[in-house]
């Protein structure tokens, strides 16, 4: 299915799309990212380094917040997305938040990431929010996944060097 076509369903668990379930992060989650620990249905690489940066932002009860990608085929978690933070005005006065992404290496090229960030952005579209994301301009995958969920403009980059990509609101 085309991201453009993902219709995100809300649920008690969290965002359903075609293949995934979006769960939002609570203090168990991040409880054992931060510590090191295992929880069952985690893939064998999970939590990456990107997972555990983003427990560092994780606030109790922030729907913003991060999300476990759950593969439903599998019903294992193979990666994280979410906003770092709720809503903030820009410059010209419109809401955006940032989002970031990942996966297990073994669950990328599969349209998983595109699939997991069409969902977000649905909802992002939905609350009038205009999304951006900071991507290393080596990392051909993740800007492609950008592209293809409509980030099209560049506002520059950032200290470490990584493009700022914007998405205009929907």
């Amino acid at each position: 299915m085309p991201e453009h076509d993902v219709r995100p369903a809300a649920s008690p668990r969290g965002i359903t799309t075609e293949r995934l379930l979006l769960v939002l992060w609570d203090q168990a989650t991040v409880a054992a990212i931060r510590d090191g620990a295992r929880l069952p249905g985690w893939h064998p690489d999970f939590p990456r380094e990107d997972d555990r940066g983003a427990a560092a932002l994780w606030r109790d009860g922030d729907p913003w917040g991060p999300r476990s990608i759950v593969s439903l085929k599998q019903q294992v978690v193979v990666g994280s997305i979410g906003f770092f933070g709720p809503p903030a005005p820009a410059e010209d006065g419109v809401p955006e938040a940032e989002v970031g992404y990942g996966l297990v290496a073994p669950a990328r090229g599969y349209g998983l990431a595109t699939e997991a960030l069409g969902a977000v952005l649905a909802r992002a579209d939905a609350a009038g929010v205009r999304v951006r994301a900071s991507i290393a301009p080596d990392n051909a995958a993740s800007l492609r996944v950008a592209a293809k969920a409509g980030f099209t403009g560049v506002r520059g980059s950032t200290e470490d060097g990584e493009l700022v990509l914007v998405r205009p609101g929907r």
